[in-house]
């Protein structure tokens, strides 16, 4: 066996909520790299007649990656972590901490499982939430990873996180920190199903078959199944999202506005542009995240156990 025993009490809903966005936040920081290299690869496209004498082209998730350390310096593929780990502390632990608790809501009395259509009414729910709540997050996070800095002399938007939730409430008002919400509800929407919901039931299916006990492959397997099936569903959206949160004021009227332009000037194919890295990304940030958090629920009820039982 590896890894902690389950507990015999099941986890409360701070222990879930707690435990979502420490385990977000440690998954984020070994694979932001790879995000950063999506956003870049994503972007790429736009404003064709100035980016080819301006800025770098992106070839595959390491050249990538190497490209932005050559022009930009080995910190780059962590612009934005600060950002990063302040949307995954509001947003993993909405989303994925109280996705069991809004379930059992849905669920009918009585009932001793959750129908698909249950589960995946519950992971629209939390996505949904979690984008209303962390949504500035993930526009400071996306325009930081989307801006180029080649050497010393070139100019920075803004010095800092603050400075940025700052500047772009200023500049663009307090709705510019929400630009893009209705498209980020609908990818998160689908990632929640793709994701929550297929980790649920492929390890639900793996227990009630004895295919594997509850510990750390069957927590992997599930985890690399989710991230698969959320990349495939979901990289369209992906795309579209940060295309229009990173566009400057009137380049879109509306994230559908943005979708029509991407097909008609780039082709269908561009919805999975950066696919390579979303999936390296959302495979590895899967098992990182659950197998983790799966852990530090385990921890933290062993530890809240010791608190409250007798010397």
């Amino acid at each position: 066996m590896v890894g902690l025993k389950p507990s015999e009490v099941p986890p409360t809903t701070a222990v879930k909520f707690l435990g979502a966005g420490t385990a977000a936040c440690f998954a984020d920081l070994l694979t932001f790299p790879l995000d950063t290299a999506k956003v870049r690869l994503q972007i790429q496209g736009e404003n064709q007649a100035t980016q080819a004498a301006q800025r770098p082209q992106y070839r595959g998730v390491l050249g990538t990656i190497l490209t932005m350390v050559r022009t930009e310096g080995p910190r780059s593929p962590y612009n934005g972590l600060v950002a990063g780990l302040h949307r995954q502390m509001s947003f993993a632990s909405i989303r994925i901490g109280l996705y069991d608790s809004v379930k059992q809501f849905y669920t009918p009395k009585g009932s001793d499982h959750s129908s698909i259509t249950t589960r995946i009414l519950a992971g629209c729910t939390t996505g949904a939430m979690a984008v209303s709540c962390a949504q500035p997050t993930d526009v400071v996070k996306i325009r930081f990873q989307a801006s180029i800095h080649l050497g010393a002399g070139s100019n920075r938007k803004y010095s800092g996180t603050m400075d940025a939730y700052r500047t772009i409430a200023r500049e663009e008002g307090v709705r510019g920190l929400w630009k893009g919400t209705w498209p980020n509800i609908t990818r998160n929407a689908i990632v929640n199903c793709a994701e929550i919901v297929t980790y649920d039931i492929i390890k639900e299916k793996l227990l009630d078959y004895h295919l594997l006990t509850d510990n750390f492959p069957c927590h992997f397997i599930s985890a690399f199944g989710a991230g698969f099936c959320a990349t495939v569903v979901a990289s369209p959206v992906d795309v579209v999202k940060t295309r229009y949160m990173n566009s400057p004021p009137g380049q879109y009227r509306s994230p559908l506005d943005c979708m029509l332009k991407l097909v008609i000037h780039e082709g269908p194919t561009a919805f999975y542009k950066g696919f390579t890295p979303s999936f390296l990304r959302l495979g590895t940030w899967n098992v990182v995240m659950f197998v983790t958090y799966e852990q530090l629920k385990r921890a933290f009820m062993k530890v809240q156990v010791l608190r409250e039982s007798p010397f």
